[in-house]
Parts: C-alpha cells; structure tokens; sequence
C-alpha cells in the first residue's frame, strides 16, 4: 500500500526536547481535554507511526491490542480529530504536529473576588488545632 500523507501542511517533526511525544501535549493542556481511551489511542499511534506520523492498523486489531471496543474507538478516534491531533482516512491514520499557541495569559483577580487572606490563614489554623 502506498501511503501519502493527509496533511502535509502539518507533518511531525522531531521536536527540540528529542521526543516523539511533543511535550506541549502536556504543558499547553491538550492531554486535559481527552480521554483515557484518547490518550491511549494516541500514544499508540504515536509509537507505531513513520517518520511522517503514518501508520495504517485495523480497528479490529486497535481494539484488541487497546482492549477497546469499537464504539469506545470511535470516540477516542474523533475526539483526537476534533482536537487537531490525528487526521484519519480509512484505514490510514497520521498524527499531527501540535499547532502552535498562543501563550495562556494568567488571569487577574477582579476587585469582586479579592480573597481575604487573613480570613483563609485562620480557617486553616482553626483546622491544624
């Protein structure tokens, strides 16, 4: 079988940490938005695809070697699309480089939702009594 990728546009690329596994998964949350059948469908992928992020298994094996069903696959699958994780054409699968972001800005207490902090240290003293 000849395969091409899907998205040339957004081919992996060994990130600078020398990891397949971009470490942007993690510090820019996009692990915090999938599954535990998600992560673990892309973690596989992720492990078996080339060096274009390709690799063609059958649902019939994902589910077994993932003890997954396959509705439970389904999901997983299109909840790692939605999310601009993995592009997927039957039965060719490619994981996608993590699009860049940008940086999170941290927010500021507006002056309704001051915390009283005295108020907070002593609740905690009352408890540690």
């Amino acid at each position: 079988m000849d395969k091409h990728p899907i998205s040339l546009s957004r081919q992996r690329r060994v990130p600078k940490q020398f990891s397949w596994v971009d470490q942007r998964l993690v510090r820019e949350r996009y692990i915090d938005h999938l599954s535990h059948e998600a992560c673990a469908l892309y973690l596989f992928l992720v492990t078996v695809a080339d060096a274009q992020g390709l690799s063609y298994y059958a649902e019939r094996t994902l589910c077994q070697r993932l003890s997954m069903s396959r509705a439970q696959l389904g999901q997983a699958r299109q909840r790692l699309i939605t999310h601009q994780l993995l592009a997927y054409r039957q039965p060719l699968y490619q994981v996608l480089a993590l699009e860049r972001r940008a940086p999170t800005q941290v927010p500021t207490l507006e002056p309704d939702n001051d915390v009283d902090l005295q108020a907070v240290f002593e609740q905690i003293w009352e408890v540690l009594k």
